[in-house]
C-alpha cells in the first residue's frame, strides 16, 4: 500500500510526466522541431524520471530522497527549457514541472 506521506506527492509526479509526454508528441508536430530539439528531448527524459519516481515512492523506496532530488533536478530543467517556448503544450508542461519541482523539494524532508 502506498504510504500516505508521498500520495500527492505521486500524483504530482504523474501530472508532470503526462504534460511531458503530451508536450514531446505535440512539439514533434511543430514546424521549427530543430528549435525544440532540446525541449522533445527533455520532455521524454523528465517524463520518464517523474514515472520512475512515482513507481519508487509507491513502493516506499530507501531511496526516496535521492530520486526526488533527482526528479526535481529534472523537472527543473525542462520547465526552463519549455519556459523558452510559446506554444500552449510548452507553458503547461513547464508550469506541471515547476509544480512537481516544488513538491518533490518539499518532500524530501519528508522522507
Amino acid at each position: 500500500m502506498i504510504q500516505e506521506k508521498y500520495r500527492e506527492c505521486i500524483d504530482v509526479c504523474l501530472q508532470c510526466m503526462n504534460a511531458c509526454n503530451y508536450c514531446y508528441v505535440s512539439s514533434l508536430k511543430e514546424y521549427e522541431l530543430a528549435m525544440l530539439r532540446e525541449c522533445i528531448r527533455l520532455d521524454r527524459e523528465c517524463a520518464e524520471i517523474c514515472a520512475f519516481a512515482a513507481e519508487s515512492l509507491s513502493r516506499n523506496t530507501p531511496f526516496a530522497i535521492e530520486i526526488l532530488e533527482l526528479c526535481a533536478k529534472a523537472c527543473e530543467a525542462c520547465a526552463d527549457e519549455c519556459g523558452n517556448h510559446g506554444h500552449d503544450h510548452c507553458k503547461a508542461c513547464a508550469e506541471a514541472c515547476r509544480r512537481c519541482a516544488e513538491m518533490c523539494r518539499s518532500m524530501m524532508g519528508a522522507a
